[in-house]
């Protein structure tokens, strides 16, 4: 390999790629990339929405069916008027409801719930949220964290005694999450009474922002979030480990070692760098899963959060609810990777590389 010329302009090792002609100076910012990957996420967006629309109206009966079921005093014209209200009336066509849809939509207004009281879907989606983003959004990114700087550490010190890290968390991993948290339940909130065993606060209190209440809601989201972390950990540290691996070979690696430089920055400043880039499409999906993918776990720890009210609205069928929590998971599921996309360009030369 050819070595370079310190006085060049040209370093491939500070491009942090196997590139030879990485040149430095300012980072031209990659607007085709990231005019194509928004034109293709706006797409997606579309897409989304008019699937969101259309397949909970493909269910058997609706929420109304559901309300005469359990209120039979219910005059056909006050059905009939709710139906209206709810955006499914039978006398307009599909099209007509789907174009009214995104009149709403567009104006910010998600309809009503019935399953709720006729309350605004905003109000109740934006009380559940809160919840779901804090424990779950904060265990998620602990995790991410704690397996990708574990990961980094044990592949770059690769057949020493931190490799039993790996089957460990690994092992942890393939335990089904309902079964790892009624363990820490059984085991830290029956038997040793550290913990309680479910809701975000204690019986009695109220949302309020002080010290108490604080302390209460960190009390009682610990064991969900501990649980969240040990069961996610395994795949972060596993899938980064590999990915050291892979690069440790790399050329670059080589040479900055060759130069002297100490391990620490060779670690961190290239090997590291490089291959937590894969990690971070995937903590971008992780991210906007979390949104939806905390059933399990409020259903557990009997944990309010829009997991349980996406649930909730299935077995009513509440459409104007299930849309509503669809649409948030949808938002933050594309935010979340156009964020990935966006860190992506900037991490990776190579991509600026190719828009150039």
């Amino acid at each position: 390999m050819t070595a370079v010329e310190p006085s060049l302009p040209v370093d491939a090792l500070d491009a942090g790629t196997t590139a030879t002609t990485a040149v430095r100076g300012r980072s031209r910012v990659p607007w085709r990339f990231l005019g194509g990957r928004a034109a293709f996420y706006l797409f997606t967006l579309w897409a989304a929405i008019t699937i969101n629309f259309f397949l909970p109206r493909f269910m058997k009966g609706d929420a109304v069916d559901q309300y005469l079921a359990r209120n039979r005093n219910v005059s056909p014209e006050a059905a009939d008027a709710l139906r209206v209200l709810l955006g499914i009336d039978t006398d307009r066509s599909l099209f007509q409801q789907y174009l009214d849809y995104w009149g709403l939509l567009l104006r910010g207004d998600l309809g009503v719930s019935l399953l709720h009281g006729l309350r605004p879907v905003t109000e109740v989606i934006a009380q559940a949220l809160p919840w779901t983003i804090g424990l779950v959004g904060f265990a998620t990114i602990v995790s991410f964290l704690i397996g990708t700087i574990g990961g980094a550490i044990v592949g770059w010190r690769r057949g020493s005694r931190a490799d039993a890290l790996i089957p460990l968390t690994t092992f942890l991993s393939t335990i089904p999450y309902f079964w790892l948290g009624l363990l820490a339940i059984a085991l830290f909130s029956v038997n040793l009474g550290w913990f309680p065993i479910g809701k975000a606060y204690g019986v009695g209190m109220s949302p309020e922002f002080s010290a108490e209440f604080i302390g209460q809601v960190v009390h009682h989201g610990t064991l969900p979030a501990v649980t969240i972390i040990i069961a996610s950990l395994g795949g972060w540290m596993l899938g980064m480990r590999n990915m050291m691996l892979t690069v440790l070979d790399e050329d670059y690696v080589t040479v900055a070692q060759a130069k002297g430089m100490p391990n620490s920055r060779v670690l961190w400043r290239y090997a590291a760098r490089n291959a937590v880039l894969p990690q971070i499409q995937s903590f971008a999906l992780s991210i906007g899963f979390i949104v939806g993918g905390t059933i399990v776990m409020e259903m557990v720890f009997s944990y309010p959060g829009v997991g349980k009210l996406l649930l909730d609205a299935t077995n009513a069928k509440d459409y104007a609810l299930m849309q509503g929590v669809f649409l948030v998971i949808t938002l933050s599921v594309l935010v979340a990777n156009i964020l990935a996309d966006v860190a992506y360009a900037f991490l990776d030369p190579r991509t600026r590389q190719t828009e150039a």
